[in-house]
């Protein structure tokens, strides 16, 4: 009996016909426009309050955030606290000591994230790190807006081909391309 190759036994699924329209047909691109338009305007209005804010940017860079960090740390108590131990044991042990470093972090990432969104650029890499920033303000137990932000950024980070093709992603795309399928700009 001969013996089979690796790729014999890899198979593939295919993508669903609803899933491949609702996440990868253009046709739909406006209506990921105004999800990305909501979201985008999230994020700056939050970045430039705190870029512009003196305790968050300016000579007293760090004091909001420490404020913030203090708040999570003690929702780490009780039967059923709002901020698990290992999360409050990150905050405590490696934000808390720099919080003026992570307070521009923070204020910037917020800005950049809204502008990406805003622009239709790097829109998956953009809601990505949106969601990124809405879980860490989750797991600090703060809710708000969050949980509505994180599964905005979800479905844009599930519709990245089409999520900025009214964007600057509609030319940015086939340019760079994908790690796995170079655009036009990588090509000889």
């Amino acid at each position: 009996m001969a013996k089979k190759s690796a790729q014999e036994f890899v198979s593939t699924i295919p993508e669903p016909p609803i899933s491949k329209f609702i996440f990868a047909n253009t046709k739909l691109a406006w209506i990921w426009l105004i999800i990305r338009l909501y979201v985008s305007w999230q994020w700056l209005e939050a970045g430039y309050e705190k870029v512009t804010s003196n305790v968050w940017t300016g000579d007293k860079a760090g004091a909001a955030l420490a404020g913030f960090i203090q708040g999570a740390l003690q929702k780490t108590n009780g039967a059923h606290p709002d901020v698990t131990g290992w999360y409050g044991g990150f905050l405590h042990g490696f934000i808390l000591p720099n919080t003026a470093i992570f307070s521009y972090v923070v204020s910037y990432g917020e800005l950049l994230v809204g502008v990406g969104l805003l622009v239709g650029a790097f829109t998956g890499v953009a809601a990505f790190f949106g969601a990124f920033m809405n879980m860490n303000y989750l797991f600090s137990g703060t809710v708000s807006i969050n949980p509505l932000l994180f599964l905005l950024e979800l479905l844009l980070i599930l519709a990245w081909r089409v999520a900025g093709w009214i964007g600057i992603d509609r030319a940015l795309l086939p340019l760079l391309g994908t790690p796995w399928l170079p655009g036009k700009a990588f090509k000889k």
